[in-house]
């Protein structure tokens, strides 16, 4: 008959009942047992950066957000200090509140990978992203100390200004360089070394997170001027370091 109406089939599939979240201290502890290894990280990323990054993480996996939303939200902190640093007139108030936006967004910089593992959502896209906030992050950060160089500092010399485009270039070049390095070179098969406690305590002055503490120093303009070129100095020898070391590791594995 025409009007006979027919019966759902039998065997659709019905959709599976969402797991239910995990509550903040759970969350916590699944973060803690999916670290990345510590090989090549400072004693700041260690046990500073990455325990406030878990615990930003399980917060922002209770409040639903996406690893993506969590690096814009890191972004955002950082954007918000170098704005800061830029436009504002040094003083001991700047000091804290650009160190406390650029720590900040270095926490959640942590904190979006991680939970990218607690999700399983990891992938190229998340990476990408990531990647492009830090060297947006980077890169703007030394054109800030630039402009606040030359807008409010009493500089004795015009060569000060040739300071943080060095800085800049030796940053972009380390965080570009070390990146490309792990694409090139051939992943190790065997399992990684114990991480070394000299190279966590030598790697601490290339360390962004111990280097954002230098903004602490805004209130001085003398005492950030020859911080921020000791840093400098530092983070040019371990750039030619790391340069040699990366181009040779490139080279015997080809």
């Amino acid at each position: 008959m025409g009007g006979h109406m027919t019966s759902a089939p039998t065997d659709q599939a019905i959709p599976a009942p969402a797991a239910p979240r995990l509550g903040y201290g759970e969350a916590l502890r699944r973060l803690a047992g999916a670290q990345k290894g510590a090989k090549g990280v400072s004693l700041y990323s260690r046990y500073v950066n990455r325990p406030v990054g878990r615990l930003l993480a399980a917060g922002a996996y209770r409040a639903r957000m996406t690893p993506n939303q969590v690096t814009l939200v890191s972004g955002a902190f950082s954007g918000a200090g170098i704005a800061a640093l830029a436009v504002a007139a040094p003083s001991w108030g700047l000091a804290v509140a650009v160190w406390g936006a650029l720590a900040v967004g270095f926490a959640f910089d942590s904190a979006d990978g991680q939970l990218a593992r607690l999700l399983g959502t990891g992938g190229p896209a998340g990476e990408w992203l990531d990647h492009v906030v830090d060297c947006a992050k980077i890169t703007a950060l030394h054109a800030a100390v630039l402009i606040t160089f030359y807008r409010h500092f009493a500089l004795p010399g015009d060569g000060w200004l040739l300071l943080p485009l060095g800085f800049q270039l030796a940053a972009v070049m380390i965080f570009f360089g070390g990146l490309l390095a792990d694409k090139l070179k051939p992943k190790s098969k065997a399992g990684d070394a114990a991480p070394s406690r000299l190279r966590a305590v030598a790697l601490l002055p290339v360390d962004y997170g111990v280097f954002c503490a230098v903004f602490l120093l805004l209130g001085s303009q003398d005492a950030f001027r020859y911080a921020y070129l000791a840093f400098f100095a530092v983070h040019a020898v371990f750039l030619a370091a790391f340069l040699t070391k990366w181009f040779r590791e490139i080279r015997l594995a080809s």
